[in-house]
């Protein structure tokens, strides 16, 4: 680009507007009726809907609030999931697909509901969503959808025209649909929730879960949270309870960027269906329309350099509405179900005490909703419509089976490759705040220069089933290929499945490979991994 862009913020707008409390975190034992593990959307919407039904509720989260997922959200609030409809009408029938449809629009009305009941100012505006494709197979797929609309019965113009110059062969709106300020959202949600009585701990990481007369979370704080109920809104499940989520879902990480435009921005929100992919929507801040342009997926891990995922994505911004300023770029990690539809209820068929939310594929802000009031259904012993679809112990052969296989050979894959990756960088070559995988006696290791000029040296082993991790340049973090796990540059976990961090290596020219010994060998157990 021949145009010199403004600073660019290295985290989500969302941040910058948002005034969120912060609390201390749990160091003595509690007890409480719901213990919710993890402070993202689902976490704070589970515990303000159980709040308000007059349950004692407790929630803890591993870092600060919003933090992860929820916080780097494009938030978009609408049932239009890309291209799933005719997906699920296939694997599934019209009725499970028609379910799915309406507990999305459900979860849009119950959003709306409360930001008017508590009103919430969190920049809530309807917006038409829109799919368009940009090749003739494109448009094949975007037909199939169509006629899935069609036998759903979902009322939608069959198309749109979009508010900017693309070469479009086909698209499909879904009228109705809304977007929003999530932050604003939540630190209301978070607000009501304090007023009814619920408790909040953050930097408080919930490490063991004991299922005895009662259920106990150990944390890393060496306190223990002891509950009736646990529901557990991590991003991916901090326990497993045998349920083998590991290999049920894979992640991937996405890009955005937010640009104030240069052509005039006339409404909506669009998502392209052919690769690569891009979303667009609007946004506000400090009195300027921004654009949020997302896309760039790719498996965690497997992205290679993440400047060039922001660079694409400026470039297509720059083509397309052009550039008066780049003020945020920010990343974010979402975990994908084997058939595509997230996993929400017990942990296990037989288990009627914990429970979970996972696997929202990057369309949380329903999904989140649709968690919240499926997980309080359950709390309260209510039967709920939606149960059936979403309950995590399903698995039907077409399409899991042929997902599980895929997915469980690029582990395989992934785990043969790292073994055998030929690396030769020495450490010292280095720049400051560089990273990269390094041979040091022989064996794959990981290094990265501090702003200091000190080296970090870890072994590049992922602790959670030893495939290799990489290094992810752009957020400064080793990243496992095969289920997820990051790390930050001195190898503390990020995000799980991983519960230990990597190992560090005291590196030296001379010394041979020596370990550096972990600060709590608790945290090292990987106890509910098989």
């Amino acid at each position: 680009m021949d145009k010199k862009l403004d600073w660019t913020h290295p985290e989500p707008l969302w941040k910058k507007e948002a005034n969120l409390p912060s609390f201390e975190s749990l160091t003595e034992a509690q007890d409480t009726e719901v213990a919710v593990v993890g402070g993202g959307i689902t976490g704070i919407t589970t515990a303000y809907l159980l709040a308000r039904e007059g349950k004692k509720v407790t929630l803890i989260e591993a870092g600060r609030l919003l933090n992860g997922t929820s916080g780097h959200t494009t938030a978009k609030v609408t049932a239009q999931h890309g291209l799933i409809y005719h997906e699920l009408i296939d694997h599934f029938g019209e009725d499970h697909a028609a379910l799915y449809y309406q507990a999305q629009s459900d979860a849009i009305t119950s959003i709306e509901n409360s930001i008017q009941e508590l009103d919430i100012y969190c920049e809530w505006s309807r917006q038409d969503a829109c799919l368009y494709a940009t090749t003739k197979e494109g448009a094949k797929k975007l037909e199939r959808e169509r006629e899935a609309y069609e036998r759903l019965n979902i009322s939608q113009p069959i198309e749109a025209h979009l508010p900017f110059d693309a070469e479009v062969s086909s698209t499909l709106a879904m009228t109705n649909q809304a977007q929003f300020h999530p932050l604003l959202y939540l630190s209301t949600l978070i607000e009501e929730f304090l007023n009814s009585g619920g408790k909040i701990y953050e930097n408080t990481t919930a490490v063991k879960v004991h299922e005895n007369n009662r259920i106990e979370i150990e944390t890393d704080q060496d306190s223990v949270l002891s509950c009736d109920q646990l529901v557990i809104c991590t991003h991916f499940p901090f326990h497993d309870g045998k349920g083998f989520y590991f290999s049920r879902m894979y992640a991937e990480r996405s890009y955005v960027i937010a640009i104030e435009p240069e052509k005039e921005w006339k409404g909506g929100m669009f998502l392209s269906i052919d690769d690569p992919k891009r979303s667009i929507r609007s946004a506000e801040y400090d009195g300027k329309k921004l654009l949020l342009i997302g896309g760039e997926s790719h498996r965690t891990g497997e992205g290679g350099e993440n400047l060039f995922h922001y660079n694409a994505l400026e470039e297509f911004a720059s083509r397309t509405f052009g550039i008066k300023s780049k003020l945020f770029q920010w990343s974010a990690q979402d975990l994908t179900t084997l058939d595509k539809i997230p996993y929400i209820g017990p942990i296990r068929k037989d288990n009627k005490r914990v429970f979970l939310a996972t696997g929202f594929r990057k369309w949380g802000m329903t999904n989140s909703r649709v968690a919240g009031e499926l997980l309080t259904d359950y709390v309260m012993g209510r039967d709920s419509l939606y149960k059936s679809i979403f309950t995590p112990s399903r698995f039907k052969a077409d399409p899991s089976m042929k997902e599980f296989l895929k997915n469980n050979s690029n582990v395989a894959a992934h785990l043969m490759e790292g073994k055998l990756e030929l690396v030769g960088t020495r450490p010292e070559a280095l720049l400051k705040g560089e990273g990269a995988v390094i041979q040091w006696k022989g064996e794959r290791a990981g290094a990265y220069k501090d702003e200091n000029g000190e080296l970090h040296v870890l072994d590049t082993t992922c602790t959670h089933m030893g495939c290799e991790v990489e290094w992810n340049s752009g957020e400064h973090s080793w990243d496992c290929p095969c289920h997820g796990s990051r790390f930050s540059f001195d190898g503390e976990v990020l995000e799980g499945p991983a519960k230990k961090p990597l190992k560090k290596i005291a590196y030296s020219d001379t010394d041979e490979v020596r370990y550096i010994p972990y600060d709590d060998e608790d945290l090292s157990e990987q106890s509910d991994q098989p």
